[in-house]
C-alpha cells in the first residue's frame, strides 16, 4: 500500500501524497491530507502544518568564518574588520581540535566563539596584514585538511642530541607535525626560494638517516617567496612520497592579493550565522577593540584601544622587589634548575620587573641600580644562592615568594598567572626532593 512505502518530511510532500491517496482512493481530500500526515507520523494535517517544513532544507556544506579588527596609526588612525569564509569538506574541529589550532600558523591568537567563528584579540596593524593573517590560517587548514597532519609540540622528542647540534641546513620557517595514525613526525620548513644548497641538504641527509623532499605546493609561509620541503627520520615504512603527493594536490595557495573576504571599514562586531545567544553575541566582540579602563584589582599597561596587558591595582616596596629579585636569580643560577624550571622563572622575573617599573619613580633606582634588582649579580645574593643549592632549600624560598606576592597584590588574574608559574615550578622541583 501507498501508505506504508511513503514517508513525507515536508509538508509539500504530504500534499503530494494526499493527492495521489484521493485519485486512488476515491476520498475527500481532508481526509487524504489526515492520512497522508499520519504516513509522515504526525496525528492529522493541523499537526503536520505546525511541525513540518514546507520544503526541504538544503543541507549547508560545513565552513568556518574567522575574523580579525585592524587598527593603523600611520593612515590617519584608519580602522575596520577582515573577515573571511572558508569553505571546508568537513567541520573544522573534526580537521583539527580546538586545543592543537592554538600551534598552527595563522591560527595562534584566534579564539572560538562559535561553532562557525574564530576572532582575533589583538588588533592587527594594517590592513594587508589583517588579510595576509587571515589567508595563512586559510593555507594551514588546506594543508591539514588534505594531508591529514596535525600540529605537534613534541618536536624534540624527534630530534637526539646530534640532530639538535646537527640541524637541516637553511632551515627556515619550520612547523612541526605528526601523522596521528603512525605517529611519525614531519619536519616541514620554507626557506626562502633559491636559498637552500640542495647537496648541502642531501650530505645532511646521509649523514643524519633522514629524508628531505621538495614539494611543489607554493606553502603556507609567503607563497611564491618561499618554498615547501618536508623531512622525516628514515628506515620507517612511512610513504612520504605519498605525502608529497597530498600536498602537491592541495589548490593553489590564497594569497592577500587576492582578497575575497568582508571589508568593513569600522569596529562593527561581525555575529556569524550561529552567534544565537546574548553570550554568543557577547564573545564574538574582539577584546582588541575595547578601551581598557581600571578597576578595582587590576590597572592596563595603557590605555590604547586593544591593549590587553594589565597589571594589579598596587605596588610591592622596592624591598620586596630586591628580595624577590634574589630568589629569583638564585634559582636561575642553581644546578638544581631544569629548563622547565628556567623558562618558568625567566618569565615571572621579566613580568616582576615590568610592574617594578611602573611602581616606582625612576628616580629611586637610577640606571644599573634598577637593573641589578631582576638582572644583574649583587651585593646580598650570596645566602639566597647558598639556599639554592638544594631543591629544598628553592622550594621553601620559592613559598616565601608566594606569600609575599600575596601579601602586596590584591587576588587577580595577572597575579595568579605569576603564582601558578611558581606553584608549577615547586610541584616540578618537589618531585625529587630529598630531605636537606
Amino acid at each position: 500500500m501507498l501508505i506504508g512505502n511513503v514517508r513525507p518530511t515536508t509538508l509539500d510532500g504530504v500534499k503530494s501524497l494526499a493527492a495521489q491517496l484521493r485519485k486512488e482512493q476515491g476520498i475527500k481530500h481532508a481526509t487524504a491530507l489526515d492520512l497522508a500526515a499520519k504516513a509522515a507520523n504526525c496525528t492529522n494535517f493541523r499537526h503536520a502544518r505546525r511541525v513540518l517544513p514546507m520544503r526541504p532544507t538544503a543541507v549547508a556544506s560545513p565552513y568556518v568564518l574567522l575574523t580579525i579588527y585592524w587598527y593603523d596609526k600611520e593612515q590617519q588612525h584608519r580602522r575596520g574588520r577582515e573577515t573571511l569564509r572558508i569553505e571546508l569538506p568537513r567541520p573544522i574541529l573534526n580537521i583539527c581540535g580546538k586545543s592543537a589550532l592554538k600551534n598552527v600558523r595563522g591560527f595562534g591568537d584566534l579564539r572560538m566563539v562559535a561553532d562557525d567563528h574564530f576572532v582575533c584579540d589583538t588588533l592587527a596593524g594594517t590592513q594587508d596584514y589583517a588579510r595576509d593573517r587571515l589567508c595563512t590560517a586559510e593555507r594551514s587548514l588546506r594543508f591539514m585538511d588534505h594531508t591529514g597532519l596535525l600540529p605537534s609540540r613534541e618536536y624534540r622528542k624527534a630530534y637526539n642530541k646530534r640532530l639538535r647540534d646537527d640541524e637541516l641546513p637553511s632551515r627556515d620557517h619550520a612547523t612541526y607535525w605528526v601523522e596521528p595514525a603512525s605517529g611519525q613526525f614531519i619536519l616541514v620548513d620554507e626557506p626562502y626560494s633559491g636559498v637552500p644548497d640542495e647537496a648541502e641538504r642531501a650530505a645532511w641527509a646521509a649523514r643524519t638517516g633522514w629524508l628531505v623532499v621538495k614539494t611543489s605546493w607554493p606553502g603556507m609561509y609567503n607563497p611564491y617567496n618561499c618554498d615547501l620541503y618536508v623531512s622525516t627520520k628514515g628506515g620507517s615504512s612511512y610513504d612520504l612520497n605519498a605525502l608529497v603527493a597530498k600536498i602537491d594536490a592541495i589548490p593553489a595557495p590564497l594569497i592577500a592579493d587576492e582578497w575575497h573576504g568582508e571589508s568593513s571599514p569600522s569596529w562593527d562586531t561581525f555575529l556569524s550565522p550561529m552567534a544565537r545567544t546574548k553570550q554568543d553575541k557577547r564573545r564574538a566582540r574582539s577584546k582588541g577593540t575595547i578601551y581598557p579602563v581600571s578597576n578595582s584589582t587590576t590597572v592596563p599597561y595603557n590605555y590604547n584601544p586593544g591593549s590587553l596587558r594589565r597589571r594589579p591595582a598596587a605596588k610591592m616596596e622596592v624591598d620586596g622587589h630586591i628580595e624577590a629579585g634574589r630568589i629569583i636569580k638564585a634559582v636561575l643560577r642553581s644546578e638544581q634548575s631544569t629548563n622547565a624550571v628556567y623558562t618558568r622563572m625567566n618569565s615571572l622575573r621579566s613580568t616582576l620587573e615590568d610592574w617594578l617599573a611602573r611602581e616606582i619613580d625612576r628616580t629611586q633606582l637610577a640606571g644599573a641600580e634598577f637593573f641589578d634588582v631582576y638582572y644583574h649579580g649583587a651585593e646580598g645574593d650570596a645566602p639566597y644562592d647558598e639556599m639554592a643549592k638544594s631543591r629544598g632549600g628553592i622550594v621553601r624560598m620559592l613559598g616565601s615568594l608566594k606569600r609575599k606576592l600575596q601579601a602586596a597584590y590584591p587576588d587577580c588574574a595577572p597575579l595568579r598567572e605569576e603564582l601558578h608559574r611558581i606553584d608549577m615550578t615547586m610541584s616540578l622541583l618537589s618531585k625529587n626532593t630529598t630531605a636537606d
